[in-house]
């Protein structure tokens, strides 16, 4: 009688109810178990090759292997969970889909092997995978450094860290550029018309960022830049202010520069609005140099 009573008195209950009875319903009609396994606790005890299906779809939690040839084997979209591999040699195995969590690949080589769309967290593994095992779709390298660039940030390896962001940028700049200029079936169809237009900005963006100060990961790019700006005050005050015919006024003046440049000096004759752009352009290089600095600093 008191249940009975509680739902009359509270429709917006029975109404709740019913409501999570149907979505159970339906997911129980649209979610069906899928093949995926669990395997737990067991170790490769002999070479394992040439399997292309017993081994992919799985859950392989602390799975153990030393010293031992794995060649040729399918592991398409399995999960690798505090796994440890001690010298193994993994030969053009199939890793697409996978996820490397916590796994220690101590001393282990890969060769040939297919890392597409593959996820490492908080792994231990070799840096030398960037290069030898990275996916050659420029879209997809990309995402592969940057996964083993979080990887490595996660374990503070930094120089491992410097060396992925090297690797990612540098896909991404042939990928930004492969999106507005190539002719490949991809690209064509991604970025058709005029939406190879953005991406042409986005290009250019990336290009002159790069030039400036290597999109964050360059302390020589930015000196170079400064070096420009130094050479451009010279030429200017040489050609407005000197005479423009007399190499021995260009040298003046670019001796001057620095001064000129850090403020130190600041001409009378220099127009407002010129003298407020060098003392912008200095306060971006030293915002620039800062954020340089804390980023390799802060990855140690």
């Amino acid at each position: 009688m008191k249940d009975e009573s509680t739902s009359r008195d509270n429709p917006d209950s029975v109404l709740a109810g019913e409501l999570n009875n149907v979505v159970e319903t339906t997911l129980r009609s649209a979610l069906k178990p899928g093949n995926r396994q669990v395997v737990t606790d067991l170790y490769v005890s002999e070479k394992i090759e040439n399997e292309k299906t017993e081994y992919a779809f799985k859950v392989y939690v602390r799975l153990n292997g030393r010293k031992q040839a794995i060649r040729k084997v399918n592991f398409q979209h399995s999960v690798f969970d505090a796994c440890y591999f001690n010298n193994c040699v993994f030969d053009s195995c199939d890793f697409t889909g996978c996820r490397f969590v916590a796994c220690n690949f101590h001393q282990s080589s890969f060769s040939g092997c297919d890392f597409k769309y593959a996820i490492f967290e908080r792994c231990q593994i070799d840096d030398d995978i960037l290069e030898r095992e990275a996916p050659r779709e420029e879209n997809l390298k990309m995402r592969f450094a940057r996964s083993l660039r979080m990887n490595f940030q996660q374990i503070g390896d930094a120089k491992a860290v410097n060396r992925a962001i090297s690797q990612e940028l540098e896909a991404t700049s042939r990928y930004l550029k492969k999106s507005w200029s190539s002719k490949e079936d991809y690209y064509q169809r991604k970025y058709s018309g005029w939406k190879r237009l953005p991406q042409f900005i986005k290009w250019l963006e990336f290009r002159a960022l790069d030039v400036i100060w290597g999109n964050g990961e360059s302390i020589w790019k930015l000196l170079r830049a400064i070096f420009v700006v130094h050479v451009l005050i010279a030429f200017n005050d040489t050609y407005q202010y000197g005479h423009p015919w007399d190499l021995s006024s260009y040298v003046s003046s670019f001796y001057n520069s620095p001064a000129v440049f850090f403020g130190i000096l600041t001409p009378v004759h220099y127009p407002l609005w010129y003298s407020s752009g060098i003392v912008a352009t200095r306060l971006v290089g030293f915002a620039f140099l800062t954020a340089i600095l804390v980023k390799r600093f802060g990855r140690r």
